[in-house]
């Protein structure tokens, strides 16, 4: 297969993919039900998307070091808005 570009994926990343769409099928609704529709998560994308998005795209470490921290600043007095997953693995660490 010329011209195309194998991914590779470790499998620590489908354990952490498959335990965060876990969360979103049970925890998430749960917790919506519980707590009300504004209960939800302050940014855009959601944090449990954000981990699922960094997972995929920079690995199982560096991936939950970055869900780590966006779960860190997800709370009542932080900003809220649109935050995605960082393009390049060099700003995980800068923040």
């Amino acid at each position: 297969m010329r011209g195309c570009s194998k991914i590779e994926v470790n499998p620590l990343q489908h354990i952490l993919v498959f335990a965060i769409r876990m969360y979103r099928w049970t925890v998430s609704p749960a917790q919506i039900f519980l707590f009300g529709a504004g209960s939800g998560c302050r940014y855009t994308p959601t944090c449990s998307q954000y981990a699922l998005d960094a997972v995929q795209k920079h690995g199982a470490l560096s991936g939950t070091v970055l869900a780590a921290k966006r779960i860190c600043r997800c709370h009542p007095w932080a900003d809220c808005g649109h935050d995605p997953v960082p393009v390049e693995k060099s700003q995980i660490f800068i923040r």
